[in-house]
């Protein structure tokens, strides 16, 4: 029975303590990157030693992983089910997103760095992003199918373009706003570009470069 009492009071207390280290690793990698953020550095920030790191976590790449993970969990805590929205609810949600992160720079600078590394090679977090890329496209992608049917759209531009477009759109916002954030609204020029995409694919008029 003490024995039992202990493992119901450990596991609380060694969650807590892998959500300081997770808080301390996301800090860490967006400020040095992953490859020169080291899991010393981390085991400083919560006191602790390297080879304590490990035991929770294993290796720096799973650490890497469950960081990305952890992310992902924040920004969908306050949906219902814990899953996006889909049609026009889901370009809402990613305007709000924007809205939100001008509160949390720690994260969105932790994504940003993280997202640039994982195009190099045998970086750890390669496959998580591409994998995050495909699954949001297809999101987005259904979200403006949908809209389409609702409305009765047949001939809408090219929804391919407008996800990859969105995406790239806030990703590239975000890395101005954390260089100046004084020069960027990073809400509102996510929801002008937002609204520009989704009407110039379901509602889509000539070309102004066209010459």
């Amino acid at each position: 029975m003490a024995e039992n009492r202990q493992q119901t009071k450990s596991r609380p207390a060694t969650l807590v303590r892998r959500r300081e280290i997770l808080d301390a690793a996301q800090e860490i990698f967006g400020a040095k990157g992953f490859a020169n953020g080291t899991l010393q550095d981390i085991a400083d920030q919560v006191g602790m030693t390297h080879a304590g790191i490990l035991h929770h976590f294993g290796s720096k790449d799973q650490l890497l992983l469950e960081v990305l993970e952890h992310r992902d969990q924040t920004d969908v805590a306050d949906l219902d089910g814990g899953r996006i929205p889909g049609g026009m609810a889901l370009f809402r949600h990613l305007v709000r997103t924007a809205m939100m992160n001008m509160r949390r720079a720690g994260l969105v600078q932790t994504y940003a760095v993280l997202s640039a590394e994982s195009v190099t090679d045998d970086h750890p977090g390669r496959a998580y992003f591409e994998h995050r890329y495909t699954e949001l496209r297809r999101d987005l992608r259904e979200a403006f199918e949908r809209i389409c049917e609702e409305r009765g759209i047949t001939d809408p531009g090219s929804i391919e373009y407008g996800a990859a477009a969105i995406l790239a759109v806030m990703d590239g916002l975000q890395v101005q706003w954390l260089l100046d954030p004084t020069a960027v609204d990073l809400g509102r020029a996510s929801e002008f570009a937002i609204e520009a995409i989704v009407a110039s694919v379901i509602d889509p008029r000539p070309s102004i470069l066209d010459i």
